[in-house]
């Protein structure tokens, strides 16, 4: 008996180690859409001297709960979310197609 729970401990950490090394720490995927998913890097983004609260409260362009993203393409290319910044004057532009793969991951 104690054997068997000793194993399910066993079990589950092996189970929730293997989803926890799924994405290294600072990454985030989104699905992408037909070009791929995407894998957000905060250490990219920190490296150019971004912080949390620069996205995630003011403003606020992302949510910080996992599948509360609402992004879109169109969006995107309206000027929200990713677009905010990336409109080829800050950062790379997300409207131009040979820049796709910067992100997108197929």
């Amino acid at each position: 008996m104690k054997f068997t729970g000793i194993l399910a401990v066993v079990l589950a950490l092996m189970l929730s180690i293997g989803n926890a090394m799924a994405m290294p720490a600072g990454k985030v995927e989104f699905a992408g859409g037909d070009k791929g998913k995407v894998a957000f890097d905060a250490k990219t983004h920190a490296d150019k001297g971004l912080k949390c609260p620069d996205c995630h409260t003011k403003p606020k362009l992302f949510e910080m709960k996992k599948g509360k993203s609402g992004i879109t393409k169109a969006a995107i290319n309206e000027g929200k979310f990713c677009g905010t910044c990336h409109d080829g004057k800050k950062a790379f532009s997300v409207k131009a197609e040979a820049d796709c793969a910067k992100c997108h991951k197929k």
